[in-house]
């Protein structure tokens, strides 16, 4: 079968493109699912560059996030599977907790993947393989933390940093949809214009403008004794030198939504901001299934839609990653066989 494999990590570039890869073989408790769209995520660029501790079998073939067709169901599967049924792969394992699929075992970056029955969600015949396999963990991850966690609510004002990516895009959905007044930071006019059309409020280019200084500029200074000025939320999963920066944009009682730090993990703190302005610092990892079928509730509905902004051929992946790395994407990347 085609597959893009891994045999050690490495750097942009090292993806090889197979088209003679063995075929899965379903083992007890597995189907095996033809493969209809994939898409990447960071997630997918650190398990190619390696992630200190976590230790990947190789080779591998990456690809958490994809949907598909059942055509082959293994012994003692449970759930009632059959040939023939659309699924959607929820590719954290929430049975044994033996790690991802696409970091622990072959994902869906191929042909075809073997699958445990117990990471298949049935997917509606109404949605598509590009727009199922974009949600669970870049839409997934938002949705816990904008709403389970971060709890997100009519008339708050919510900054979001990075929010032309495949996270961010969603987190604009979201909180336009709870009502929110949105602030989008992105990199480029062009991004900023794409953000608009999903129902940004305000449009922050941070290549051009400090963003602290912009909110102090456009909602005023918070004070340490006033639940006014600034913004009620921050959204940053980028953390790195813009870390402190969200910390000093919130009035007293804010609160930082964070799943992530794409620009580093380890940044300077400044904890006087957080307990002089009684600020919550509210972490989130993940999803859970029940966020995979709201989302999928929401599609259906037409009240939330995937941000697709390129689709490459398993062949052009590595292209498809420098995109994303480079950061020349507005939304999801999907892959298609």
């Amino acid at each position: 079968m085609k597959a893009a494999v891994i045999y050690e990590h490495g750097g942009p570039g090292s993806i090889s493109y197979e088209t003679d890869f063995p075929d899965p073989v379903a083992q007890a408790g597995e189907v095996i699912v033809k493969v209809g769209a994939a898409s990447l995520n960071y997630h997918d660029v650190f398990t190619r560059n390696g992630m200190p501790g976590i230790s990947v079998p190789m080779p591998i073939i990456m690809g958490l996030d994809f949907a598909g067709e059942i055509v082959e169901v293994g012994p003692n599967v449970v759930g009632g599977w059959k040939v023939g049924d659309r699924v959607l792969i929820d590719p954290s394992d929430r049975k044994t907790f033996g790690g991802v699929i696409g970091e622990a075992r072959h994902g869906g970056l191929a042909e075809y993947c073997a699958v445990p029955d117990h990471h298949l969600v049935s997917l509606p015949g109404d949605v598509s393989y590009e727009v199922a396999a974009s949600l669970p963990v870049a839409y997934g991850t938002a949705w816990r933390m904008m709403m389970a966690i971060g709890k997100i609510s009519a008339g708050e004002r919510v900054l979001i940093l990075g929010a032309s990516g495949g996270v961010g895009t969603c987190c604009v959905q979201l909180a336009k949809l709870a009502g929110a007044e949105v602030i989008a930071a992105a990199s480029s006019e062009e991004k900023l214009d794409r953000l608009k059309s999903l129902g940004a409020d305000h449009l922050l280019n941070y290549k051009k403008d400090d963003f602290m200084k912009w909110v102090f500029a456009k909602f005023g200074k918070p004070h340490r004794r006033l639940h006014e000025n600034g913004v009620d939320v921050a959204v940053n999963f980028t953390g790195g030198d813009t870390w402190v920066k969200s910390l000093r944009t919130l009035h007293r009682g804010g609160r930082v939504l964070t799943c992530g730090a794409t620009a580093g993990y380890d940044p300077k703190e400044d904890l006087r901001f957080i307990w002089s302005y009684e600020l919550q610092i509210l972490g989130s990892n993940g999803w859970a299934r029940e966020d995979l079928t709201s989302l999928l509730d929401l599609v259906r509905q037409g009240k939330l839609l995937p941000v697709i902004d390129k689709t490459y051929h398993l062949s052009e992946v590595n292209e498809a990653f420098r995109q994303l790395e480079d950061r020349l994407v507005f939304g999801k990347v999907v892959v298609k066989a």
